[in-house]
């Protein structure tokens, strides 16, 4: 059987995980795999160090198997982001590193998603669950697919199985279940409405490149009670497991999708965008209480699914399998492109210690006003009437300038809040070069053969400007810092 092998005393924190691999007897030796993809969420959970968050399901799952405290996402965005993880490759070397563009493009060849590698070595793919939130189906993958059916990448692109429920007879099932509740939505005041102990926004640790206000710290409570309820839904998940006679033997590999959804979050290059929660549990093979380290990218963990379950990895795949004992990365590349109506072009690497940003568009200001971030984002609109009043300090103000530096250098080390750019001290010139370098070959070696560029126009575009006129009263809402939720708004403007 395949047997996760890894040396360490409980809570020792380990550079590299060691497995032992021997051949598979059989199907029924296989683990089940599931894997739980929570949206825009960095490391903001519990048994991270989240102050003022309880998640005892997903800290038990900690306890029980491996943290990793360096895992960063390729894109900070949902969709170019997932669609890497979803093959195992950087998302601009099979052009999918536009969000929601190349819908109705197939996947070039080579590449194919790795649920038909896991289908055709005798798995159960299945998406989405009954105890989670709209349950959990979200795929959102910037090239042709369905959710069910066959995959041969021409006529038939489906990339799983079957939907929500797995059994005993599924065995040996893969599971992707989406994690929807973190992400932004109208649902956020309902679920803190019906919270037995809502998080007091009195108890948040703001960090310091946001401003302490009332409404910041409400709005980051009602963050933290969406992870609250995500742990839940995590915790009836593992239950059912359980009940079901299939938890020893089941993998649970629990991941972001890319980082917060705040400012210098989801959409930005920096630490709150790009490092994600990641932790896996397997008791049958996972000595628990482990620490790890090590740099790990979001696409390597398709690379260690495959291997989990015994299969071969393709050689087209940029993902490593970090249960390889020869695995390391001396660095993340990730990178940032249109996210809705904005046009960007950033790119980043990030190492142990630095992290080297390069803006191709540094015309285009972090503060963008994209018409989505409006809707949800009150941080942005308190902080913008503050910086009018002079009332924001400089890690503040750096998110509002009227546009950004070329190049970024921050040592996380010394400055994990990334509010020091050292690019322009000459004491740093050694690292700088050596980093451009760095990055520089990582962009060769993710760009792709093909340029189709055929994205989706929001339309929270459209139901912004006409928010902005036609609903004055909500406008002026918003721009005070409360969030008015764009779903309502939608269903207006097509009723109109």
């Amino acid at each position: 059987m395949n047997r996760i092998k890894i040396s360490g005393s409980k809570g020792m924190v380990l550079s590299t995980v060691l497995l032992g691999v021997n051949l598979l007897a059989g199907a029924q030796d296989k683990p089940n795999i599931i894997w739980l993809m929570a949206e825009d969420i960095s490391t903001d959970i519990e048994c991270y160090g989240m102050q003022a968050v309880k998640t005892p399901h997903l800290d038990q799952l900690a306890e029980d198997g491996i943290k990793f405290t360096n895992a960063f996402c390729t894109n900070s965005i949902c969709s170019p982001s997932r669609s890497a993880m979803l093959t195992g490759v950087f998302q601009s070397k099979i052009n999918a590193q536009h969000h929601r563009s190349n819908r109705e493009i197939y996947l070039p060849e080579p590449y194919e998603p790795f649920t038909k590698v896991l289908r055709e070595n005798g798995y159960t793919c299945i998406l989405g669950n009954n105890n989670v939130l709209n349950k959990g189906r979200k795929i959102d993958a910037n090239f042709k697919h369905t959710d069910l059916g066959e995959w041969d990448g021409k006529e038939n692109v489906g990339l799983f199985d079957k939907y929500d429920e797995f059994t005993k007879g599924d065995q040996p099932f893969f599971a992707q279940i989406q994690l929807q509740v973190t992400h932004r939505g109208d649902w956020w005041n309902e679920i803190r409405a019906q919270s037995h102990k809502p998080v007091n926004p009195g108890d948040v640790a703001l960090p310091p490149y946001m401003a302490d206000h009332p409404d910041v710290r409400l709005d980051w409570a009602k963050y933290l009670d969406q992870i609250e309820y995500m742990d839940s839904e995590v915790g009836a998940i593992i239950q059912d497991l359980k009940n079901k006679g299939i938890y020893d033997n089941t993998v649970i590999i629990f991941i972001g999708d890319n980082g917060r959804c705040n400012i210098r979050g989801k959409g930005y290059l920096f630490d709150p965008g790009l490092r994600i929660p990641l932790i896996m549990s397997w008791p049958k093979g996972i000595k628990p209480s482990q620490v790890h380290d090590g740099l790990v990218s979001s696409i390597d963990i398709t690379a260690t699914i495959l291997d989990l379950a015994g299969v071969p990895i393709p050689d087209f795949m940029d993902g490593k399998s970090f249960l390889s004992p020869d695995f390391s990365r001396e660095y993340i590349y990730s990178s940032r492109d249109l996210w809705d109506e904005i046009m960007e072009k950033s790119r980043c690497i990030t190492t142990r210690q630095y992290k080297y940003i390069r803006h191709d568009m540094a015309e285009v200001p972090y503060d963008a006003h994209q018409a989505y971030l409006e809707f949800y984002r009150p941080a942005v609109h308190i902080m913008r009437k503050l910086k009018w009043e002079e009332k924001l300090d400089s890690p503040q103000m750096h998110f509002f300038r009227s546009h950004k530096p070329e190049e970024e250098l921050y040592d996380l080390a010394a400055d994990p809040h990334e509010l020091n750019n050292l690019a322009e001290d000459s004491s740093f010139r050694d690292i700088l070069v050596k980093m451009r370098a760095q990055l520089k070959e990582a962009e060769t070696e993710a760009t792709g053969t093909t340029s189709d560029y055929v994205p989706v126009i929001p339309e929270a575009v459209e139901v912004y400007d006409w928010v902005k006129y036609m609903h004055r009263d909500a406008y002026l809402e918003m721009l005070d810092g409360k969030e008015i939720g764009s779903q309502k708004y939608v269903k207006l403007f097509y009723e109109r």
